[in-house]
């Protein structure tokens, strides 16, 4: 049985490869539809609209306009980044931390 963790890395591997036409490669049109359809809170509750953009046109090991899994692990990763910086402001505007 697999801990939350290895659920959620399982559930990001599977969707990567739901979305992934040729199944190595996202096209970058493909990965801001992956986003938006699995993470719609998280593109939404920005603080700088523009972090989104900024992570998925970063640097890539893979031709550009192309995402492997690793790079949507990359770009889940900053997401994650910018989100937290977020949820941290939140919390301290309620006092909660």
């Amino acid at each position: 049985m697999l801990s939350q963790m290895g659920q959620t890395l399982e559930t990001m591997m599977f969707t990567f490869h739901e979305f992934a036409g040729d199944k190595r490669y996202l096209r970058e049109e493909h990965l801001r539809v992956l986003m938006e359809k699995e993470s719609p809170g998280f593109l939404e509750n920005q603080i700088d609209p523009l972090a989104v953009d900024k992570i998925m046109k970063g640097p890539r090991p893979v031709p550009r306009g192309q995402s492997g899994l690793p790079e949507l692990l990359l770009s889940i990763s900053g997401l994650t980044i910018t989100c937290n910086d977020y949820f941290v402001i939140h919390m301290k505007q309620k006092g909660k931390t």
